[in-house]
């Protein structure tokens, strides 16, 4: 399983309004040297933005590389799973993450899009598509992300 950096917590910025979850999710440094930005979040939905760059750009014929795709399929997920955890109930990682690429991602912009298919006591399954700036479908992902059961205390 993929550990993930500290989501912002249920009584913290990402739940309080888009804007504060977008403070969160543009200011993580990662998430700034992708050139991401978040452009939507609600409970089981997100979408954000890659603004290419010279650091993004190194796939085939000049796209995203795909390694940094994948990257972008495990975190929107995670903004995608905002407000799916229940009282006892933690996030555990990543369990599975798979992507199909369909076509190279080229442009100044990227977009990714996840939704929460389905969730069940152990797992969520998790949708992603990458698309570019002209709405092509560039790839399709897929997460299984764990939950782990505990105490409320």
């Amino acid at each position: 399983m993929v550990d993930h950096p500290p989501a912002p917590r249920e009584d913290g910025p990402w739940q309080a309004s888009l804007e504060g979850r977008r403070q969160w999710f543009d200011d993580f440094p990662l998430h700034r040297q992708l050139g991401l930005s978040l452009l939507e979040a609600r409970p089981g939905y997100a979408k954000c933005v890659m603004k290419t760059s010279s650091f993004t750009l190194g796939g085939v014929g000049g796209s995203v590389h795909g390694g940094l795709l994948a990257c972008l399929v495990d975190i929107i997920m995670l903004a995608s799973l905002q407000g799916q955890f229940g009282p006892g109930e933690q996030p555990a990682g990543t369990a599975d993450l798979n992507i199909t690429y369909l076509r190279p991602a080229l442009g100044k912009k990227i977009f990714a899009e996840a939704r929460v298919i389905k969730k069940g006591r152990q797992l969520v399954v998790i949708e992603v598509e990458i698309t570019d700036q002209e709405d092509r479908l560039c790839a399709k992902g897929r997460t299984l992300y764990a939950v782990r059961q505990g105490s409320t205390a």
